[in-house]
């Protein structure tokens, strides 16, 4: 995801983290205590859908907190660090997982920044589709792909018909790097804009401090 602003142009990944669905048995949305907080205790699911089948390994083995260090690579080669941390949650009663990559407040910003997708297995295709938003940057990307080799590849433009070429690489149960590449020339070259190297965030314990 370009980086946002001069700093992050765009990142791809508020968390869902642990919120519980409130559905009642009879699909109705249990009371909020605030009804103010109804969509967002309704938006989360604790697991997939089952018409996804196996489909949904391909992006569910990443639900959970992650902790993120975030690499922007000028077009001259120098890199600029940033940590933050990436939050994956089943959502839309398992149908869809929705990401958050947020960057903590440092030195060149007082506020955090955050962007985040919904992605979900296109019926006709077959292919995962993410809707990737940016709000604050004002930008709106569609992606699509899916497992080539040991990668997840998702491919796309953004307002500007640069191509984009999104991945998650070297993934493990407990680290995976993303990369966010762009071509200029129709895809004949690809430039490395991107790699955030991610490590999943250990579950409390149960039970308190041992």
């Amino acid at each position: 995801m370009r980086a946002f602003g001069e700093s992050y142009r765009w990142i791809a990944v508020a968390t869902v983290g642990p919120i519980v669905c409130a559905c009642a048995n009879n699909g109705r949305i249990a009371s909020a205590a605030d009804p103010r907080d109804a969509m967002v205790s309704v938006l989360a699911a604790s697991a997939p859908h089952p018409s996804l089948g196996k489909q949904a390994d391909l992006f569910g083995r990443f639900v959970g907190a992650w902790d993120a260090d975030y690499s922007f690579i000028a077009e001259n080669g120098s890199v600029r660090h940033k940590r933050g941390e990436v939050l994956f949650g089943w959502i839309m009663d398992g149908h869809a997982v929705e990401d958050i990559f947020m960057g903590y407040p440092d030195s060149s910003s007082s506020e955090r920044s955050m962007v985040g997708g919904i992605r979900w297995v296109n019926p006709k295709t077959g292919k995962w589709t993410l809707a990737f938003v940016a709000p604050t940057f004002d930008a709106m990307v569609r992606m699509e792909g899916g497992a080539e080799g040991d990668r997840i590849v998702l491919r796309g433009k953004d307002d500007k018909g640069t191509l984009l070429r999104w991945s998650f690489n070297d993934i493990q149960p407990n680290s995976f790097v993303w990369r966010g590449e762009s071509s200029y020339d129709g895809g004949k070259t690809w430039r490395l804009e991107e790699e955030h190297h991610m490590t999943r965030r250990a579950s409390p314990r149960s039970g308190g401090t041992h």
